[in-house]
């Protein structure tokens, strides 16, 4: 029994129906109407090539635009500690500038990364096909890249688990300063390790999209589209509740709990998310 690929590729070739590829009896031929139909695009081997040197560039921008998002409220943070020495407006104002620049600073790298991703758009939303070379070239970078990225993700997860460690002894002390200093010194390790975890997974991802392996095959495409709108509703709504209590309640020692309380929730409603798309492939 062939792949689903191979019974596509057979199809175009002799121009029938894929049924009547399937079907055990033999019928007369289902031709298809060429002209009516789309033409697969194909990926030759140099776009792969600048496809994957593309995405590894993007790979180091999204990181540290990851990195800029989180640690962006440690400004406003440590200045609204300072309050002895720092007038309370004037830290609270200067502090929500700072945060308003980086991750003005991010979104642009975001967008920016994702016009310049326009020419390889259709690898992640239409079907494709790889011309000659380009599977053998792309699982001969995946197999160089492996031992990278294992360690990466490695170091990324060490970084996560450890990075309360500083809020820990901060409590231990009882010093309001001291504390909000351990717990940026938290904020910006687990930052650290989320954009490990964002270089590592672009990179990563780029193969796997061109091979159609892992969360890539066509099967699980309609999931990846379903999990990125609900990804990017949900932190549109978690910033917008974090802007709007910060704003009304002018208490930004207490509502950055937003962020850590978001990222746990994420983690559910991701799982939700799989479920529900799993039943529905079920019917």
């Amino acid at each position: 029994m062939p792949d689903l690929e191979k019974i596509l590729a057979l199809s175009r070739l002799f121009g029938v129906t894929t049924d009547y590829l399937l079907k055990d009896e033999i019928e007369n031929e289902e031709f298809t109407d060429e002209s009516e139909r789309e033409p697969i695009k194909r990926v030759s081997l140099s776009l792969a090539g600048e496809f994957l040197d593309w995405r590894a560039k993007a790979a180091r921008r999204i990181a540290f635009a990851t990195l800029l998002c989180i640690v962006a409220v440690i400004p406003l943070m440590l200045l609204a500690a300072a309050t002895e020495t720092i007038p309370e407006n004037l830290a609270a104002g200067l502090g929500l500038v700072i945060l308003l620049v980086l991750v003005a600073a991010a979104v642009a790298v975001f967008v920016s990364c994702g016009f310049k991703n326009a020419p390889f758009e259709f690898i992640d939303k239409e079907p494709f096909e790889t011309e000659y070379g380009v599977d053998g070239m792309v699982k001969e970078r995946q197999k160089a890249y492996r031992p990278a990225y294992v360690r990466i993700n490695i170091i990324a997860a060490c970084l996560c688990v450890l990075s309360p460690v500083p809020l820990f002894v901060g409590l231990v002390t009882g010093k309001e300063l001291f504390t909000v200093v351990m717990l940026s010194a938290t904020i910006l390790l687990a930052g650290v390790g989320a954009s490990l975890f964002t270089l590592a997974g672009v990179r990563w991802a780029s193969m796997q999209k061109l091979l159609k392996e892992g969360e890539y095959a066509l099967r699980d495409k309609r999931k990846i589209r379903i999990k990125e709108t609900v990804s990017t509703a949900y932190w549109l709504t978690a910033t917008a509740v974090y802007l709007g209590w910060s704003f009304l309640t002018n208490d930004w020692k207490l509502t950055w709990v937003v962020w850590p309380v978001a990222g746990i929730l994420f983690a559910v409603v991701m799982c939700l998310c799989n479920l529900i798309t799993e039943r529905d492939e079920r019917r």
